[in-house]
């Protein structure tokens, strides 16, 4: 399950509907082996293309450097689709190379309206996960007696 901040969500969805009619990406990190999406951000999308995003090998580059200075991971790796749901194309789970992370899409096939899905890819093997949309990590569900993180 992926337990994700409304103003990240929020921020991922404009930074999609800035981007359209191409695709956006980017990239949420978080402290390394928490599973917490903490830092946003977004990234070009170096193919300028409505139908593929590609991130820009040199600004990947300096992100995985500056995420290892700071022992943080890529907890969410997001791009939008602009003209069809936001489930992984076939090209989408082939070039997935983080086994580890979060891979979600938000569409903006629709004006009014945002579909934002969560899936993890190993291998090329796509499977969607529930997604909590939470004010607060420190109120977030954490087990079966819910009790606050402190």
């Amino acid at each position: 399950m992926l337990t994700i901040r409304r103003d990240l969500v929020d921020a991922m969805v404009a930074h999609a509907r800035r981007d359209h009619p191409d695709e956006a990406c980017g990239v949420i990190a978080g402290p390394d082996g928490s599973d917490r999406p903490e830092r946003f951000i977004p990234m070009l999308n170096a193919a300028r293309s409505p139908t593929f995003y590609e991130f820009d090998s040199a600004d990947l580059l300096r992100l995985y450097r500056e995420m290892d200075a700071n022992d943080e991971v890529p907890v969410v790796i997001y791009h939008s689709h602009t003209a069809t749901e936001a489930y992984p194309s076939r090209t989408d789970a082939k070039i997935a190379a983080e086994p580890y992370a979060h891979y979600v899409l938000v569409s903006t096939r629709d004006s009014h309206e945002h579909e934002l899905r969560s899936f993890r890819i190993v291998d090329g093997v796509i499977t969607e996960e529930p997604v909590e949309v939470v004010e607060s990590y420190r109120f977030a569900h954490t087990g079966p007696d819910d009790v606050p993180e402190l």
